[in-house]
Order: structure tokens, then C-alpha cells, then sequence
């Protein structure tokens, strides 16, 4: 989630693509809600909105995707009326952009009820579903209550490939059929691919898969540590090589040139910036209450079965600490020459043990890019160590174990 040039330091993000090509009134529309995004985002933040939540309903699945984090058991997730409070709360907080994810949103048989009080306050809502489970009354529904976009995970065009990532067979035939119905409906579609070694020679067909069925298009080289703190699954995660292929795709990427062009000069306002949109214009909400400065940012701030969720948003000590770092406050990328470029996620430095820290993963995505080593890899190469063996790393917790709910009784 970008806040704009003025306010977030960094403006390549780890989620690549180019989408469809627009020509003539379509890319004067697209100019148009650039700039209205960029002064939303603008005045959000001035005004310390939370313009943008992500909430998962659910952590249950059907897939069992080799490369996700979560824990997909049931610990307490919170009641249909538990939900439908907390989004009233959410419209008084003035929410505008609600992302519905998990997990799979399908797996609660509540889902189209949410939807339907979400869209009755206005929200702007964008769904991340793996779509197996869409038929055309499931997509009818999605057309009927206005969503306005539906973001389905499509790993390779390959079955083989993809269903062996999704550990669920016929996936794929699934998932690209329920594509075809939200299409055939008008609806905007996003097909998101996370790549890794399994899939990486398979990008150019998923983007081709893309265009056939008239859907946009992105393309995430980061693969993030699980729930409990395991990193191994980081070994999933493509080489440097193939970061360094996928950033001179010009169907990825756009201009190459320019997309892998040398960092500018740190300038003041940079320092000046903030890291990203967390805790600052975006929140993430868990299936069980618990709100975080990010998805990918595991710090507990609070939970909404314990408080208001607006009361977490302005006085959470932890919201605050994170609103209050500035590109000079972080040690080791103040000095760096990426820093106004860098796709730097503080969540995954985080996990790494300090927030204000490096984010290794973003490190090496810059280097990749630009062939110009990040100064935590000159630091790294002047000390050497094993990452084992040093930092700290952190495991996602819950501020609270799930209760009763008191404050998010229905109306």
C-alpha cells in the first residue's frame, strides 16, 4: 500500500505488473484515479485515517499452498455478529477500502452475509479468493453486491505445476473456471502469482493465461516466513539469478531500463519519509480480533473483542511506535542509496528482530535490480556471520486468547 511520493520513502513494491494495456480514454481514466488515489492518500494521512483494512475471515482453507504461513486450524475465529459490529466500526473509523481475504473466504458459510452488510456501508470491497469454489450463483452474488474487485492466486499454467504448489488436485481447472465466470460478468479480476523456484520458468504463461481470460495481472517474488517463526520455507523462495530474470521482463516490469536504473541521490525529504503505508493509512485485522500494523507486520497492537477498534487505531502504544519512525531512524538504510527506491518491508525486518532493521529479502530484490549492493550487504561482507546464528526472530502472537465478546455485541 503506497501513501503517495511525499509521505513513503519507497516506491517500487514487491508486487510487480503491468496489467492490461489501456489506450485513449482508458489511460486518461487511469491518470484521473491515480491522482484522486494519490489525494485520498494524501488526506488520509494528514488526518490519520485508516483508509485501508485488510480482514481475514477465516484462516481455514482448502488449499494447502507449500508456500503460505498461516496455521489454517480454527483457534476461536470471531461470530458472524462479532464481524458485522467490527465493520461498523470500521465505517466510523471512515474505512474506505476493505479487503475480505484468509485463508479462503468461501470456507465461511456467513461469507455473502458480511459481504452483503460491508457493501451496505459503502465500502469499496476487493475480494482474494483462490476461486475454486466459485460457481455462478457465487458469482452472480459477487456481481450483484458490487465488489469491486475479485483477486484469484494462479500459480502456473501448468496443472502439474500449480496443483502440486496448492496440494489440491484439479485446482487449477477449478480456479481458471471460476476466473471465466466473474469475467463473463464484467467483473474486474486480478490473477496474483507468487513465484518461486517450483513456478519461476512459468511466469510468461500465467501473464499470457492473464491477457486470454482479460484479467490484470501481478507477479510477487517474496516468499514470507510462516506463523510460528519457521524461515525454512524461505527456501522456497527464488535465487538471485532468478530475481535478476524476472526484473528485466519487460512484460513484468514495464521499462527495464528505467525499472533497474542506479538509485537517485538521498534527498531530505526522503529521510524525512515514512517506510510505508502501515499503521499509517493501512491495518490488517486477523480472523480472531487481532490488529496489526500490516498483514506481513506481525506486531500485536490490540484486539477488537478487547477494545474499539478506533481506540487501537489512535492510542495503541505499538501503532504509535511504529507511525513514529522516519527514514533517518532506521540505523543501517538511512545511510543506504536504495532507501528512497527500496521495496523495504518493515514487517519482514520485523521478523527478522528489529523493525527499524534491514529487511534481507528487499536487500537482495534492490541488489537484483540495480546490481548496486544495499549497505546492510556491505555491512554483512565487512562482518560476516551466519543469520542463524544472530538475530532475533519473532514469532506471531495474539495480544489476547479469544473471550466472549463484550464490545463487539451485535446492534
Amino acid at each position: 500500500m503506497g501513501l503517495g511520493a511525499a509521505n513513503s520513502i519507497g516506491h517500487r513494491q514487491s508486487t510487480i505488473g503491468n496489467g492490461q494495456s489501456a489506450i485513449g480514454n482508458r489511460q486518461l481514466y487511469g491518470a484521473c484515479m491515480s491522482t484522486l488515489m494519490e489525494e485520498m492518500n494524501e488526506r488520509a494521512f494528514k488526518a490519520g485515517v485508516p483508509l485501508s483494512v485488510q480482514l481475514d475471515v477465516t484462516h481455514r482453507c482448502n488449499e494447502r499452498c507449500v508456500h503460505c504461513y498461516l496455521d489454517h486450524d480454527d483457534h476461536g475465529e470471531m461470530s458472524t455478529a462479532e464481524i458485522m459490529a467490527l465493520l461498523d466500526q470500521l465505517a466510523e473509523a471512515r474505512v474506505f477500502f476493505l479487503c475480505f481475504s484468509g485463508g479462503e473466504v468461501l470456507m465461511r458459510m456467513d461469507f455473502f452475509r458480511i459481504l452483503e452488510h460491508a457493501r451496505s456501508l459503502q465500502f469499496c470491497v476487493k475480494v482474494k479468493t483462490n476461486a475454486f469454489m466459485i460457481r455462478e450463483k457465487e458469482a452472480d452474488r459477487l456481481r450483484e453486491l458490487g465488489v469491486q474487485s475479485v483477486q484469484v492466486s494462479i500459480y502456473s499454467h501448468h496443472p502439474e505445476v500449480h496443483d502440486a504448489i496448492t496440494k489440491l488436485p484439479g485446482s487449477l481447472k477449478r480456479s481458471l473456471a471460476g476466473i471465466r465466470l466473474l469475467r463473463e460478468r464484467g467483473m474486474k479480476t486480478i490473477i496474483a502469482n507468487v513465484l518461486m523456484r517450483q513456478n519461476l520458468e512459468d511466469y510468461a504463461g500465467v501473464v499470457a493465461l492473464a491477457k486470454e481470460l482479460g484479467a490484470e495481472y501481478t507477479v510477487d517474488p517474496t516468499i514470507t516466513p510462516m506463523m510460528d517463526g519457521d524461515r525454512s520455507i524461505l527456501g522456497l523462495g527464488i535465487s538471485p539469478a532468478g530475481l535478476r530474470q524476472v526484473f528485466r521482463a519487460p512484460e513484468l516490469v514495464g521499462n527495464v531500463e528505467e525499472f533497474c536504473a542506479p538509485p537517485p541521490a538521498l534527498a531530505n525529504d526522503i529521510l524525512e519519509g515514512v517506510p510505508c503505508s502501515a499503521s499509517h493509512t493501512f491495518c490488517y485485522i486477523s480472523p480472531y480480533g487481532d490488529v496489526y500494523p500490516c498483514v506481513q507486520f506481525p506486531l500485536p497492537t490490540g484486539n477488537v473483542r478487547q477494545q474499539k477498534f478506533l481506540e487501537i487505531w489512535k492510542h495503541s502504544p505499538q501503532m504509535n511506535q511504529v507511525r513514529s519512525i522516519r527514514g533517518r531512524d532506521l540505523p543501517t538504510c538511512s545511510s543506504c542509496s536504495h532507501l528512497g527506491t527500496c521495496s523495504r518491508c518493515p514487517g519482514l525486518a520485523y521478523l527478522e528482530g528489529n523493525m527499524r532493521g534491514p529487511s534481507t529479502q528487499d536487500c537482495e530484490k534492490s541488489f537484483a535490480r540495480t546490481g548496486i549492493p544495499s549497505a546492510n550487504m556491505l555491512a554483512k561482507a565487512a562482518t560476516p556471520r551466519s543469520f542463524s546464528g544472530g538475530a532475533r526472530l519473532v514469532q506471531i502472537t495474539s495480544l489476547q486468547p479469544p473471550v466472549a465478546p463484550a464490545l463487539l455485541s451485535s446492534k
